[in-house]
């Protein structure tokens, strides 16, 4: 048994959705020849369609109703046009067009009060960004009836229960479970595909939520653990996790294996895998993952494995760059052997909410440095300068000041720590290419290297540490995404 997730890109055009019906067609008759037959499919909304929505509920709170009136009947073409293109029966295609005209006057109903309120609230913007997953999953699960596929709708407000907490809510795995077991297994037993709407789910007294950032991932990783899958595979635009980026590095490849720790690590620096939380489910179930192409389904992708089962040795498997970041460097002969700077410091971070992507010290303690998003460093720094302000006044620290336009490049790798001579051929290979590093930091997680260079010279790193360890020789050349 299969979870099958797709993308928005995936189902973002009427040939996108042909062709994962066919994928989904094919998966079927493959499952039905092994000893646990079954698939489910959970889908995004098509490409653009959340913002489109969510863009007109903002303009309705600010008084503007011209972008949703808009914004219904462009929706309902898009969506009419991909059911009179794929679904021939006259019949199902009348009954779907309903569905998505209901769907869509509720969504102007509910954009008209908001115009009125002047308000749209996280509860309203939950209901708003998740009508996209409610205008697809109706429409891929048609489309798939038109190519002989059982298949059947299903709403996830209905099976997947969270917490109230808008916006990024989290799963109740209990009572999500059950639900998943008594309405989803029948179906998939009897031989039907279940198409859910990912990215959604509602309270136990079924007030609509929404999963956050990665939530048609979640969905697929949630419904994969309560049903005990074999497999959960994430569809997108890409032949699996790349080397490196190919914009930046255009001989990347694809990854045949990386374990879960190593995948968390790239999401984190910045790369476009799955992010770390939505595939905790999974994680917890020691589920396999499997990241493929809609648009290359012939290529194996990447499969993703706890640590213990991954077969790859210690060394580096990917580079990663995250940019738009800001050192801050808190530094004073005057701090040294004092208790307290560092837990006052990032006190101080954590009062301002920012998120703190690196830190490094030096080992005479005269100097703390640490990354954050540009947008987060002017309120990090006045905040620091109001936390020290005696210190500064008395020059125990003498300094508070930040660098910007730096860019933190990530070398991932299960057990590097444990490899000899893997941050002698990084910091050579930047050396080589003159490359100022301006801070270092090594996880005892042993699966990164991080480092901070200037935006000039970030895309030289990257290119020049992919070089070093021959990263281009793993597998065939990975195609840019479409």
């Amino acid at each position: 048994m299969i979870v099958m997730k797709f993308g928005g890109t995936s189902v973002g055009s009427t040939d996108a959705i042909a062709q994962v019906a066919d994928i989904v067609a094919e998966k079927v008759q493959e499952q039905a020849q092994t000893d646990r037959p079954g698939v489910v499919v959970v889908t995004s909304a098509m490409s653009g369609v959340t913002n489109t929505l969510i863009h007109a509920a903002q303009a309705a709170a600010a008084g503007d109703e011209g972008p949703y009136r808009e914004a219904r009947g462009q929706l309902l073409v898009k969506h009419q046009v991909v059911a009179g293109q794929l679904i021939e029966d006259g019949v199902e295609r009348a009954a779907l067009g309903r569905l998505l005209d209901d769907r869509l006057r509720e969504f102007e109903r509910l954009c008209r009060s908001i115009a009125v309120l002047g308000e749209l609230t996280d509860r309203g913007l939950d209901v708003v960004s998740g009508l996209g997953e409610r205008l697809s999953a109706p429409l891929l699960a048609a489309v798939l009836r038109a190519r002989g596929v059982k298949a059947q709708f299903v709403d996830a407000g209905q099976i997947v229960v969270t917490d109230n907490v808008h916006g990024g809510a989290a799963p109740r795995m209990g009572p999500t479970t059950q639900r998943v077991q008594d309405r989803i297994r029948p179906m998939v037993e009897s031989g039907v595909v279940p198409v859910i709407t990912g990215f959604v789910g509602a309270t136990e007294e079924g007030v609509p939520t929404t999963l956050g950032r990665g939530g048609s991932d979640y969905s697929a990783a949630i419904i994969g653990a309560a049903l005990d899958v074999d497999e959960i595979q994430i569809w997108t635009d890409v032949d699996g996790v790349l080397t490196a980026d190919p914009r930046i590095v255009p001989n990347a490849r694809s990854l045949p294996e990386l374990s879960y720790e190593e995948v968390a690590e790239l999401a984190y620096y910045g790369a476009k895998v799955l992010h770390p939380k939505t595939v905790t489910p999974a994680v917890e179930k020691k589920i396999p993952l499997r990241v493929l192409n809609t648009f290359n389904p012939s290529h194996p992708g990447t499969r993703i494995l706890a640590a213990r089962e991954s077969n790859g040795r210690g060394g580096v498997k990917a580079i990663t760059a995250i940019r738009d970041m800001n050192l801050i460097t808190v530094a004073g002969r005057g701090m040294m052997g004092v208790p307290g700077i560092a837990a006052r410091t990032f006190g101080s971070v954590a009062r301002e909410q920012a998120n703190v992507l690196m830190i490094s010290q030096s080992s005479s303690e005269q100097s703390i440095c640490f990354v954050v998003p540009n947008s987060s460093a002017a309120r990090v720094l006045k905040a620091l300068e109001e936390e020290f302000e005696r210190e500064l006044h008395r020059r125990y620290i003498e300094r508070i000041w930040d660098q910007k336009e730096i860019v933190i490049v990530a070398v991932v790798g299960s057990g590097m720590k444990g490899t000899p001579g893997i941050a002698a051929r990084v910091f050579n290979a930047l050396g080589e290419e003159n490359i100022n590093v301006i801070a270092i930091a090594q996880g005892a997680s042993e699966a990164n290297i991080s480092l901070v260079v200037t935006d000039g010279d970030a895309a030289a790193a990257v290119r020049a540490i992919h070089d070093a360890f021959q990263l281009h020789q793993m597998l065939e050349p990975a195609q840019p995404a479409r």
